[in-house]
C-alpha cells in the first residue's frame, strides 16, 4: 500500500483514533491506534511521530486516570454516603470531558499540519 502524499494523514488518524476510544468504542479504538502506531514508528515525519505518540501516551494515562483512580475511590471512600457518589461522578466527569477537548485540540492541530504535546499528561519526546 502506497504512502498517502498528504503528511497530515497519519496525525489525523491517530487524533480521530485517540477521541473514538474516549467517545465511541474504547478498547477497540484503542487496539487500532496502537496497530497505526506500530506501522509507522519508524515515520521520517515529525508531525506523523509527533502526533502518534502523543496519542499512544496520553490515551494510555487517561486510561489510568478514569480506571484507576475511580477505582482507589471506590475501594477507599464509605459509598453509602451521598458525597462519595458526588465526588466520584464530578471527577469522571470533569476528568473525561478534559480529555475530550484535548483531543479536539490535538486534532485541530493535526488537521492543520502543526505539532502537538498534551499539556500535563504528553510525552515531550517524539
Amino acid at each position: 500500500m502506497d504512502a498517502p502524499s498528504d503528511p497530515r494523514v497519519q496525525a489525523v488518524q491517530a487524533e480521530v483514533l485517540y477521541l473514538v476510544n474516549l467517545l465511541l468504542a474504547p478498547g477497540l479504538a484503542f487496539l487500532l491506534l496502537l496497530w497505526l502506531a506500530h506501522r509507522h514508528r519508524a515515520s521520517a515525519n515529525p508531525l506523523t511521530r509527533c502526533h502518534l505518540r502523543q496519542a499512544v501516551t496520553v490515551s494510555l494515562r487517561a486510561g489510568l486516570l478514569l480506571i484507576a483512580v475511580p477505582a482507589l475511590v471506590v475501594l477507599t471512600v464509605d459509598l453509602d454516603q451521598p458525597a462519595a457518589w458526588i465526588l466520584l461522578l464530578l471527577y469522571v466527569l470533569c476528568c473525561h470531558a478534559t480529555l475530550v477537548l484535548l483531543g479536539v485540540l490535538g486534532l485541530s492541530r493535526a488537521i492543520a499540519g502543526q505539532t502537538f504535546v498534551y499539556p500535563l499528561l504528553g510525552s515531550r519526546t517524539w
